[in-house]
């Protein structure tokens, strides 16, 4: 009985293996009958115009074209690009847009210091970076408990001491003698984590964004990895094999409260006092563009915009898709100015600033200085000239638009022609050239030439301006199947 004919046994197997596969096969067979039907119980995705902002078709068009270049600068070439659909906000965003940004970072800090965070078990937005077998300690602070309420007013003692860092002590220590109108700007910091996937070292070292890692030096992409050698995969590039998120994490901490003394320093020996005092708080100028931010202030402001939707999504017990608002690229910026003015040199169609009837359409610097000749002084309550043909307000004149890309005079003559953006994210230790970030659209303060579709300039990041604002957009992922795609999106 323990010994069995080889005869026999082959039988056996005839048998065996027909049956397994006979198994194996009917198993499958409620997953779509063998066929390849993808995976089920996906979620549902519609595309939503985000609040306040318009659709932008995809189309390629010459960018960079123009008849004229004033200061010989040679900055604007013209090249062929092509642009991926996008939402982009109406207007530039405004001051009483901006001071929801600065209240919610006060508020935040209030419920700190009042001690109302969720405990560990109740905050499920850890973020731990993993760094080889070491778990590293890359942890997300403790959310806010933004369901008890700040009361301003309250008597307590103890509760006004622990709302007192937040003003400016003036008379003396009581807290009743400083109120929300002394606001201690020095303390409102905003603090987040991005993924930056361009600018990739390979490893974190810091989480305060200072490249110490690479000895000093510093390229994209310029780790090795062992894993991917000889794999078919560059083995200099960080891939979706050998990187997780935690690779690509930077840490900013940024003070997000506007320059309000841009309006002093930025002319010499002229009294722009009432500005100061008045521009950012009043409520007569709550629908004028917000002025004084620097780009790392707008950056900060994009992503705290994204996580302001996302945790509202949340709370609704919808699905988040991941899609942030960000800065616009250049060539996103000049394809939204141009409308479907493709050679035009500014957004209404036109060769020249006014109309027939000799009015101007847009808010920039007259002749030699004649500031109110378009009726304004300086800036003017956004959306007040005409738009283009996409419904875009002010993308000449009135402030001049951060991008997100870095200001490199020949980035036409290196930089892809699909999607084109030339970035780099500079850190306090660099040069200063390496700063320069590129502002778009002219301003108040601008001759004729900078309120142009394609003339490009440049600020410095970590600078606040008079004259200088932002506008946010958001990359158009697409419809599903079976939505009506006889949009413009789909004709250029």
């Amino acid at each position: 009985m323990r010994f069995i004919n080889n005869k026999s046994g082959a039988s056996m197997k005839k048998y065996i293996i027909p049956l397994i596969a006979v198994v194996l096969l009917s198993s499958c067979g409620n997953r779509g009958n063998g066929e390849l039907t993808g995976v089920k119980n996906r979620p549902v995705y519609t595309a939503e115009d985000p609040y306040g902002m318009l659709h932008i078709p995809m189309g390629s068009y010459h960018m960079g074209t123009g008849d004229e270049d004033i200061p010989y600068a040679m900055n604007h070439q013209s090249k062929v690009v092509t642009v991926q659909a996008f939402y982009m906000d109406e207007t530039e965003i405004t001051n009483n847009e901006y001071r929801q940004f600065v209240e919610w970072v006060r508020d935040s800090l209030a419920h700190h210091f009042l001690g109302r965070q969720l405990d560990e078990s109740e905050n499920e937005h850890f973020l731990k970076h993993k760094k080889g077998d070491n778990e590293g300690d890359f942890i997300e602070p403790i959310l806010i408990n933004w369901k008890e309420k700040i009361d301003w007013e309250n008597p307590d003692e103890d509760y006004q001491e622990a709302l007192a860092p937040l003003f400016v002590n003036i008379t003396d220590k009581r807290f009743y003698h400083y109120r929300q109108i002394e606001l201690n700007t020095q303390i409102l910091d905003y603090e987040y984590w991005w993924i930056d996937h361009r600018n990739f070292r390979g490893q974190i070292e810091d989480y305060d964004g200072i490249r110490d890692g690479m000895g000093g030096s510093y390229k994209e992409f310029d780790v090795e990895d062992s894993k991917t050698r000889f794999k078919g995969l560059y083995s200099n590039r960080p891939t979706g094999y050998n990187q997780g998120k935690g690779a690509f994490i930077r840490h900013e901490i940024v003070n997000i409260y506007p320059d309000t003394l841009a309006w002093i320093h930025d002319f010499t020996y002229s009294f722009n006092e009432p500005m100061t005092a008045n521009y950012f708080w009043h409520p007569a100028y709550d629908h004028y563009p917000v002025v004084g931010v620097s780009w790392r202030q707008a950056k900060a402001f994009s992503h705290w915009r994204t996580q302001l939707r996302n945790s509202w999504l949340i709370s609704q017990n919808e699905w988040m898709f991941e899609n942030d608002f960000r800065l616009p690229n250049e060539a996103e910026w000049e394809w939204a100015a141009r409308g479907s003015f493709a050679m035009s040199a500014f957004p209404w169609g036109g060769p020249y600033p006014r109309n027939a009837n000799g009015c101007f359409l847009a808010n920039y610097k007259p002749g030699r200085g004649n500031y109110i000749d378009d009726g304004g002084f300086h800036t003017l309550i956004v959306g007040h000239y005409a738009p283009n043909d996409f419904g875009l307000y002010d993308m000449a004149g009135n402030v001049a638009e951060w991008c997100e890309d870095a200001f490199e005079e020949s980035a036409y003559n290196f930089a892809h022609d699909l999607n084109m953006q030339y970035s780099y994210s500079a850190i306090e230790t660099d040069g200063i050239a390496k700063k320069r970030k590129v502002i778009r659209g002219g301003s108040w303060k601008d001759v004729g030439y900078y309120i142009t579709n394609y003339a490009r300039t440049y600020e410095y990041q970590d600078t606040g301006k008079s004259y200088i604002g932002f506008r946010n957009v958001q990359t158009f992922l697409g419809r599903q199947k079976g939505d009506n795609m006889n949009s413009a999106s789909h004709v250029y």
